[in-house]
């Protein structure tokens, strides 16, 4: 993955002074709270939402196991379509391919259609190195980008803001992108985002140059889908004379009957609506009618790796619905930006490890952020067992060492020769009863004291148990008629 996020602090450093932001964890509990009961409500008009969430899963995993096949056939079809498809290993060849493509038509200005993967690989600060500039046409991606902000949730990346700060992003800086913000701009949602909409509109008229990503390609016939809520996505996808897509490998799906699925779960999952507002479709070039040159530039960036793995390939099922992150108590808490990655939350904690690997801190503390309480496993429409690729994902940072984890591991390989050893433990526990008195409240080590920063160690007993046993119940034995303690 991209360094974009890289050199910031692990998880639990970085969580820590999100929830000293009263205004954050605010924004975050709204927020998360309003858009998690409309989708409960949303999904409970299906009655058949476990089968449509099973049918799902299937076919997510039946498509990851013949990956390579289908992606064949995906190239296929969309080259007999018209279009051209690059393959790109990593970010930096991503990166290099779309440069190059901008470039050689002489333009200096990109539309952007909302895109996870062009923020994986950073896409938009490699174009601004290079002398191009791209402007996000989402209205919360336009926020975060005129606030020099980062994403902090998947499906609504300026979840972290209200609308009094939006509205001061928008009088502040508009005007340095291009159109200003009206004079005596409100709070208003519909002043906001009619603001927005005016100072994207001479931007979409402009542009010749639009980078998209998707939500789905369908390698039967070679078409790319779009699912959007604003009709910015539209207007990137069919104005310009040049479109170019930069999607994941496991977005790929053999058939239309197949997209079937995906269109009545990721809906109700991610903005709660039956169907989207928008579904933009798009196969290769057609004359006369949208872009004349089309480019899919397909990203690997660590898929692979993730494929191998049998417990944790289940993260690329994701469509990116974002309920997971609506039903976590860490990221209500923490916000999207503690997980130092452009995937926050539960599905963050367990892709970006396997994308980016478990070297730096930040992405070794990920599979950690979470307290396994598995609200994210029973609203995932893909049926994701995230708690168990978290268990996983820890033993594989354990298996690394560091300090921490070679502190534990010398901790049980000494409390396994004591348990080992009946008459030391014995003595151990009489010379703690002795010297309860002098024991601390807290325990010692930054490590340890997160323990008992809010809870307090329990007393010791005034004498061990086994010698209270040999005073009161040595002579007991089990009850012959029923085999219990008399």
């Amino acid at each position: 993955m991209s360094g974009t996020f890289l050199g910031m602090p692990a998880f639990p450093v970085a969580a820590r002074e999100a929830v000293r932001d009263g205004t954050l964890r605010a924004n975050l509990r709204h927020a998360t709270h309003t858009i998690r009961d409309k989708r409960a409500r949303a999904v409970a008009e299906l009655a058949d939402w476990a089968e449509l969430r099973e049918a799902g899963k299937r076919i997510k995993d039946r498509t990851l196991r013949h990956l390579d096949a289908h992606l064949l056939r995906l190239e296929e079809a969309v080259t007999a379509a018209g279009g051209t498809v690059h393959w790109a290993a990593d970010a930096a060849e991503a990166n290099r391919i779309v440069t190059e493509l901008v470039k050689a038509t002489g333009e200096s200005e990109v539309v952007k259609v909302k895109s996870m993967a062009t923020q994986e690989i950073g896409l938009n600060e490699h174009l601004e190195a290079e002398g191009i500039r791209a402007y996000e046409t989402d209205l919360a991606e336009l926020i975060v980008q005129l606030g020099e902000d980062r994403p902090s949730h998947i499906l609504v990346p300026a979840i972290h803001r209200n609308r009094g700060e939006i509205r001061d992003i928008f009088r502040d800086t508009m005007g340095r992108w291009g159109r200003p913000a009206p004079e005596g701009l409100s709070d208003s949602p519909a002043e906001l985002a009619e603001a927005a909409r005016l100072h994207l509109r001479e931007k979409f008229l402009r542009a010749k140059v639009g980078i998209s990503g998707a939500n789905f390609m369908v390698a039967e016939t070679g078409t790319l889908v779009v699912v959007e809520s604003e009709g910015n996505g539209r207007m990137c996808l069919t104005l310009p004379e040049t479109l170019i897509s930069v999607v994941g490998i496991e977005k790929v799906v053999p058939t239309w009957r197949d997209l079937e699925v995906f269109l009545q779960t990721l809906p109700r999952s991610s903005t709660a609506e039956r169907m989207n507002p928008y579904t933009s479709t798009w196969t290769g070039t057609t004359d006369g009618d949208g872009p004349s040159a089309f480019h899919l530039v397909l990203l690997d960036n660590g898929r692979t790796d993730a494929l191998a793995d049998e417990v944790g390939r289940q993260a690329l099922r994701c469509i990116r619905c974002s309920a997971c992150l609506n039903v976590c108590p860490v990221y209500e808490r923490a916000g999207g930006h503690a997980y130092g990655s452009v995937y926050p939350g539960p599905i963050g904690a367990i892709l970006t490890p396997q994308l980016r690997g478990t070297v730096s801190e930040v992405d070794a503390s990920l599979p950690y952020a979470s307290s396994l309480c598995g609200a994210c496993y029973e609203v995932c429409p893909v049926a994701i067992d995230i708690p168990e690729v978290l268990v996983h994902l820890r033993e594989r940072v354990a298996g690394q060492g560091g300090k921490g984890h070679r502190l534990e591991k010398a901790a049980m390989k000494a409390s396994g020769w004591v348990l080992d050893h009946p008459e030391v433990l014995a003595a151990g526990e009489r010379l703690a009863s002795k010297t309860r008195a002098l024991h601390p409240k807290r325990l010692p080590g930054p490590g340890a004291r997160q323990w008992t920063d809010h809870r307090d160690l329990p007393d010791l007993p005034a004498e061990p148990f086994r010698d209270w046993w040999k005073k009161n119940r040595a002579g007991d034995r089990p009850d012959e008629r029923t085999g219990d303690d008399a």
